[in-house]
C-alpha cells in the first residue's frame, strides 16, 4: 500500500540508460536505480520535513516519518538484492554511487545549518548527491551492454578489458555533467516556475533551508547591508513584500550566471556524447536543460 503512494518523477536515469542499451537486463537495471532514487528521496522528505512530494501529500506528511523511513530501507535492501546478480563491476560502480550519495545527503544536511556563501562546497553537496548517480547509470548501462556483448547468456561472467573501462569511464563523465547541469536547472525552476507546476511552494529550496546556487550567486553580487537583508532570510517564513524584492534581484543579478554555468556543464556533457557517437545522449542533454519541470 505504502509503495503505491510514491509519485512518479522525470525518470531521468531510466532514460539515459535506454538510449545507451535497450535489453531486458536493462530494464532492470533501471528498476534498480528507480529503487535507490526513490527511497533516497522519502529519506530526503523525512529530513526536510516536507509535507508535498510533486504536489500530493509526501508519505511521510501522510503516514509518519517512520514508515517513510522503513520504506526507504526496504527499497533500498531490494535493490541492492537485485543488483547482485549483475556483473560484480556493475554491483560495485552502484553501491559505490550509493555510498556517494549518502555523504551528499550529509553535506547537504551540514550546509542546511547556515547561509551557504562557497559555491565549491555546493557543486560538491550536489556531485555526491545528485549527479554521481546519474554518471553511474550511464556507466553501468555501458559495462551492461558490453556484457552482453561478450557473454549473452551469462553477462554477470563477461570478461571485461581495460578498453571497456575506459570507455564506461567517458560514459560516467557524460553522466556527471549532464546530471550537474540538470540540478542547477531545477534549482532555477524552483525560482523561476509556479507552484502549480513546480508541485511545491515557489522558492521553498532557500526558505526550506537550501542555499541553492542563484542565491549563492546573489549574495556576492549584493552590497554589505542588502547581503545581511539577504541572510536574514535564511529558512523564515519570508513576507510577501520580502519574496518579491528577492524574486526581482534573482532575476536580475543571479539567474543568468547560473544559467551559464548549467549551460557550461551541459557542453561539456555534449563533447562526451559527440566522442561516443550517439546522438541520443546530445538530445537527452537539449531537452534536459530546456525543460520547465
Amino acid at each position: 500500500m505504502l509503495y503505491k503512494q510514491l509519485q512518479e518523477g522525470k525518470m531521468l536515469r531510466s532514460k539515459l540508460i535506454l538510449n545507451i542499451i535497450n535489453h531486458e537486463l536493462a530494464y532492470l537495471l533501471c528498476a534498480i536505480i528507480e529503487l535507490i532514487q526513490s527511497a533516497s528521496l522519502l529519506h530526503d522528505d523525512v529530513i526536510d520535513e516536507s509535507e508535498l512530494r510533486r504536489g500530493k501529500p509526501s508519505l511521510n506528511a501522510e503516514f509518519g516519518n517512520k514508515n517513510a523511513i522503513m520504506l526507504g530501507d526496504i527499497l533500498y535492501s531490494r535493490a541492492f538484492y537485485e543488483l547482485s546478480k549483475f556483473h560484480p563491476l556493475i554491483a560495485q560502480n552502484l553501491s559505490l554511487s550509493v555510498s556517494k550519495l549518502s555523504i551528499g545527503e550529509l553535506e547537504d544536511v551540514f550546509l542546511e545549518q547556515k547561509f551557504n556563501t562557497n559555491e565549491n562546497e555546493y557543486l560538491q553537496m550536489i556531485e555526491h548527491k545528485s549527479a554521481d548517480l546519474i554518471a553511474t547509470s550511464a556507466q553501468c548501462a555501458f559495462l551492461l551492454k558490453d556484457c552482453i556483448r561478450l557473454d549473452s547468456k551469462n553477462p554477470h561472467n563477461a570478461q571485461l578489458d581495460s578498453a571497456t573501462c575506459n570507455k564506461a569511464a567517458i560514459y560516467y563523465e557524460y553522466g556527471l555533467y549532464l546530471g550537474m547541469a540538470f540540478q542547477i536547472i531545477d534549482d532555477i525552476l524552483d525560482i523561476t516556475q509556479d507552484t502549480q507546476t513546480l508541485g511545491k511552494p515557489t522558492m521553498r529550496d532557500f526558505s526550506g533551508g537550501k542555499t541553492t546556487l542563484p542565491y549563492i550567486y546573489l549574495y556576492h553580487e549584493l552590497q554589505r547591508d542588502e547581503q545581511i537583508w539577504l541572510q536574514s532570510l535564511f529558512k523564515k517564513d519570508i513576507t510577501h513584500a520580502d519574496k518579491a524584492k528577492l524574486h526581482s534581484l534573482l532575476l536580475e543579478k543571479s539567474l543568468d550566471k547560473t544559467k551559464q554555468k548549467a549551460q557550461d556543464y551541459a557542453k561539456i556533457a555534449k563533447q562526451h556524447a559527440i566522442t561516443l557517437n550517439n546522438p541520443k545522449l546530445e538530445s537527452l542533454i537539449d531537452s534536459m536543460i530546456q525543460r520547465d519541470f
